[in-house]
């Protein structure tokens, strides 16, 4: 990412999608009067235009578009303008229908929506590109471009295909990956199990339906592939563009949310000069708060600092099974939560509500109602509230607890055949960080491999199965140096090409842990265990379990029943300088915060700020100013000790400051 090519404007940016094409040219300028109205000040124009832009091969049609961007400029509204290729046109699939996807069982998949390309189409390639270069060499100097925005959610609809095509192309990055050693490769997938080995590259194949649980290697390589297949798009792109526009700062929309995992964005993150995250809630959470935390946690992490909200949603979307309108206030509470954790710029999917096409029923900022709605007196007040908060921009949060994140650990945890197919890696995390979020702790996700570690006091490992040996071995030394390390239960078991490490788990971690596993029993759905010790009354755990010896480490809670009575479920182990704790179960959600409060208490972490149970508390820091963000999520309100100026009212804040119900309180404090 180039620091030269950073977004230039003034406040917190605000806005949306906007597609003037779904609507007849008269309705125009009133999108202009009203985004004015609301304070609108960037919209996404051009992502789903290619059939416009480009009606038949090699041939351009400009004049919307043209108009639509003098129009922004008129306004004063600063144009993130996409290169198309997330929806290719018609006429593309009559002409390569060979770039067509292929699931795992060797169906073709239909055009008629969007993202139905093969990742690895030289044709799909060729057209992307092409269009691409077109649109940059049109705009690179329109008055209006604030940013490019390349393609649109990648991998959202088309994470993998299993073509010929990407067979062929599958195998050229193995070659690469393996330095055209196919020994290296057979070693490394361990195919002399079930007589899979091979004798030329030719004979790899995708990891297709199979009448048997597959290679886990195969499919760990293949998720990295797929990842890196779509990164070769987006950095393709962006390369276009750059060309056309060297100042130009570029983005593409990533989806760190619940759902998604189909891309590496550790790998990413490097590449764009802007980060962008789209996040939505899933309605079937209780605590979707929790959701928006931790993504925007691990957004500024990625970003490395500020970041931009691409898309979030007024109210109800329309890909659920029940798509949940939100309450009074839980927009505004969505969007400065995202604020609170970094983002730079708030926007959302769309500005007008469709009235036609497979995202009608989705919320919007000028909803169907119009602006006699409660949603567009929210949007207005958004526009305001951002508008107040401008000199917030460019602050960051500075954590000293640290959690470690991986996606090659994720993948590899949910391969099929392991001990339980109960773990989910996202689920693992949350449970971690939720008591953090409650008590106000300040939070970075990290790599395992990350080579700063020693600017945090704690790092946390809710669940790192796949560990290589220099990001174990970096932990290790993280502690040795005087950290504190707490691991939770089937971690450091597998190396980078998912083989078991021999003599014992938790493999990887042992020594820096001081315990060895010989057997692992993981639980039964509904099954828990009692826990007993240095814990509180009545702890329970469930999922899993396994039987600990002690090899330089102390219990500090045993397993009260079950076949694993009386030996240790939680250890603590001193390591050089440092300690390192390891949770060998999960405990219920009370006893595992008692633990983690210990744990950062034994580290020196204190909350960020203390506050009555239901109010988040997050604090970024800026040269000139800190400034505390309090969300009420619990509607009581309450009153918060404080000092400084209350930016969203203007009010000057003497000892303690009032957070309404279901409200955003954010004070100006003197660094």
């Amino acid at each position: 990412m180039s620091t030269a090519r950073r977004l230039r404007l003034p406040d917190i940016a605000y806005g949306g999608d906007y597609n003037p094409e779904q609507w007849p040219e008269e309705v125009w300028a009133e999108d202009m009067r009203l985004m004015r109205e609301a304070g609108v000040t960037m919209v996404s124009v051009g992502i789903f235009s290619w059939a416009l832009l480009e009606p038949s091969e090699g041939v351009y049609d400009f004049t919307r578009m043209d108009r639509i961007m003098d129009l922004l400029h008129d306004h004063g509204i600063a144009a993130d303008l996409a290169t198309p290729t997330a929806a290719p046109p018609a006429w593309f699939f009559a002409a390569h229908p060979e770039a067509l996807p292929v699931d795992r069982d060797g169906r073709r998949l239909w055009p008629g929506s969007r993202q139905t390309f093969c990742p690895s189409s030289p044709a799909y390639r060729e057209a992307a590109l092409r269009i691409a270069g077109a649109v940059a060499a049109r705009y690179a100097d329109h008055p209006a471009l604030a940013m490019w925005h390349v393609h649109n959610e990648y991998g959202c609809h088309n994470p993998a295909c299993y073509c010929d095509t990407s067979a062929a192309a599958f195998r050229v990055w193995l070659r690469a990956r393996y330095a055209d050693d196919l020994d290296g490769l057979n070693h490394a997938w361990g195919t002399t199990f079930w007589s899979q080995w091979y004798g030329d590259w030719d004979q790899i194949l995708p990891p297709r339906a199979t009448a048997a649980p597959p290679n886990p290697t195969h499919r760990l390589d293949w998720r990295r592939f797929c990842s890196d297949a779509l990164l070769s798009l987006c950095t393709a792109e962006r390369e276009v563009l750059l060309r056309a526009a060297p100042d130009v700062p570029a983005t593409t929309n990533l989806m760190v949310l619940r759902t998604f995992d189909a891309l590496d964005y550790w790998r990413w993150a490097p590449e764009l000069d802007v980060l962008s995250n789209d996040h939505y809630l899933m309605s079937d959470d209780p605590e979707a708060e929790l959701d928006i935390a931790l993504s925007g946690d691990l957004m500024r992490s990625l970003a490395g600092g500020p970041w931009f909200l691409m898309e979030h949603s007024t109210g109800a979307v329309n890909w659920q099974p029940v798509n949940r309108a939100k309450g009074p206030g839980e927009m505004r509470r969505n969007a400065l939560a995202h604020v609170a954790r970094g983002a730079d710029g708030v926007a959302f999917f769309q500005w007008r509500a469709a009235r036609a096409g497979a995202e009608q029923w989705h919320s919007a900022m000028l909803p169907h109602a119009g602006t006699d709605s409660r949603i567009w007196r929210d949007v207005v007040g958004l526009g305001a509230d951002l508008k107040a908060l401008a000199e917030v921009r460019d602050s960051t949060v500075d954590a000293r607890v640290a959690v470690v994140w991986d996606w090659d650990a994720r993948w590899a945890l949910e391969l099929p055949s392991q001990p339980s197919g109960e773990l989910r890696y996202q689920d693992l995390v949350r449970d971690w960080y939720t008591p953090l979020w409650r008590a106000g702790v300040a939070v970075d996700f990290v790599r395992p491999d990350d080579p700063r570690l020693d600017r945090y006091a704690l790092v946390l490992v809710p669940s790192l199965y796949l560990v290589t040996e220099a990001a174990a071995a970096g932990l290790a030394r993280f502690t040795a140096r005087g950290g504190t390390l707490a691991v939770g239960f089937h971690s450091g078991m597998v190396d980078e090409n998912a083989h078991v490490h021999p003599g014992g788990h938790p493999g990887a971690f042992r020594e820096v842990l001081g315990v060895v596993t010989d057997e692992l029993f993981p639980l039964l759905p509904g099954e828990r265990l009692g826990l007993v010790g240095d814990v509180p009354a009545g702890a329970t755990a469930d999922l899993w379990s396994e039987r600990i010896r002690l090899a330089g480490a102390r219990s500090v809670a045993t397993y009260a029943d079950g076949p694993l009575a009386g030996l240790p479920a939680v250890t603590r182990h001193r390591h050089g300088d440092g300690t390192a704790w390891y949770l060998a179960t999960r405990p219920d959600p009370e006893t595992l915060a008692a633990l983690l409060h210990r744990i950062r208490e034994e580290a020196r972490v204190a909350p960020e700020h203390p506050v009555p149970e239901g109010i988040e508390v997050v604090r970024r820091r800026g040269e000139e100013a800190h400034y505390l963000f309090l969300i009420d999520h619990g509607g009581k309100g309450a009153d918060v000790a404080a000092e400084g100026v209350e930016l969203l009212t203007g009010t000057p804040v003497a000892g303690v400051v009032t957070v309404p119900p279901g409200g955003v309180a954010v004070i100006r404090e003197p660094c």
